[in-house]
């Protein structure tokens, strides 16, 4: 079917993008991955070819476009060639929306133009060791001191937390109402290299190798008063703002990991060679990857749907509830099966379709759980 949801001018960064790949990540990319880690100047690579300043405004030094299709052509490559570009999806995808939305003009003069750049990045802070998903319960504090905060506390599974030079954390400036224990949380874009700020631990995760996440701690770090980011107490509802266009990007991701995983195994399979032939030749594996195919179709026209419907400002929270489940419960089985087909290569990490398995597997837990996702599909359905 033909696509529509992208013009020429998607598709000419694409091709920017696709020989970008080629030049600056494949060659690098296997010492990235057993490092665990992109190196900082990489980030500086991707704010001289524009990608950070895309949707930012032109008088803080983007191209003022307010579109995620860039994004999601730039999920599509780097599926297509196995790679991640680190922590920087969590610089534009996560953060930039809190700071377009909420930042003073002051607070947008500080820090964009070096957000476009690449000189200063971002990463967001919410999760902690004893409450998961229940952000409600956080028990990091910002008290009130002066001109400014003492925070005080600890944060994990922080994205781009290693390279980070700013951090949008949240901590509650007062006690839950009665009736409101969401009440009294605020965000903050922390200077890392304040005193008492501390990244701990790089967590050794299991898939997104070169994706740095890590533990962070403060103790009491002053935060002035100017770097609060929106009202005082009122940052658990700026937290739901950004979920649509989240969980949009975390299912367009999943849908390209999907498409990648039979692409690399349609090739695989065209070149290994069992019991005198081309494993393509046997009925099952072309069974297979039909299948796959089939479901990679599906999922790309809901992708497609949510991202038009996103840009043109009508994603709602349960359509993009409803893409990710969709799209990542299809690319956990196209995966898995793809892998079946590479035999015991595809349990082999010098394989694109290893490192898949890996990093697919989260796309069901970050962003919000499955199971999460079919409460609220099945709130919305009076259920």
């Amino acid at each position: 079917m033909r696509r529509t949801v992208f013009d020429e001018d998607h598709e000419s960064f694409r091709q920017t993008i696709r020989s970008f790949i080629e030049a600056e990540v494949v060659p690098h990319y296997q010492e990235w991955f057993e490092q665990g880690i992109v190196p900082r100047d990489f980030y500086l690579k991707l704010g001289e070819l524009g990608t950070f300043g895309i949707e930012v405004p032109e008088e803080y030094g983007g191209a003022g476009i307010e579109s995620f299709k860039f994004a999601a052509v730039q999920y599509e490559e780097m599926s297509r060639a196995g790679v991640s570009f680190g922590g920087s999806s969590t610089h534009v995808a996560l953060c930039l929306p809190y700071i377009l939305k909420l930042a003073t003009e002051e607070q947008k003069k500080r820090w964009l133009p070096g957000f476009v750049t690449g000189e200063t990045m971002f990463a967001i802070a919410m999760t902690e060791p004893g409450t998961g998903s229940d952000l409600a319960g956080m028990t990091t504090t910002a008290k009130r001191d002066g001109d400014g905060y003492v925070l005080n506390g600890a944060k994990t599974f922080i994205t781009g937390g290693v390279h980070a030079d700013r951090v949008i954390v949240c901590a509650r400036t007062s006690p839950p109402l009665e009736n409101n224990r969401r009440f009294g949380i605020s965000l903050f874009v922390v200077d890392t290299t304040s005193d008492g700020y501390t990244v701990g631990r790089k967590l050794d995760k299991i898939g997104l190798r070169t994706s740095d996440t890590a533990e962070l701690s403060f103790s009491d770090v002053r935060v002035p008063a100017e770097d609060l980011l929106g009202e005082e107490n009122e940052g658990f509802g700026y937290l739901g703002q950004n979920l649509p266009q989240e969980r949009l990007g975390i299912a367009f991701g999943a849908y390209a990991q999907a498409a990648a995983a039979v692409r690399f195994t349609t090739q695989y399979v065209e070149e290994r060679k069992v019991f005198g032939q081309p494993v393509a030749h046997f009925q099952n594996t072309k069974f297979e990857l039909a299948a796959c195919q089939a479901e990679v179709d599906a999922a790309q026209a809901v992708a497609d749907r949510a991202l038009e419907a996103h840009d043109l400002g009508q994603l709602t929270a349960v359509e993009a509830a409803s893409a990710k489940l969709f799209c990542t419960e299809v690319a956990s089985r196209v995966i898995d099966r793809c892998l079946q087909l590479h035999g015991g290569y595809g349990y082999m990490n010098e394989y694109p379709i290893a490192r898949l398995y890996a990093d697919n597997r989260v796309n069901r837990i970050y962003g919000g759980t499955s199971e999460v996702m079919k409460l609220i599909i099945a709130k919305s359905m009076g259920l």
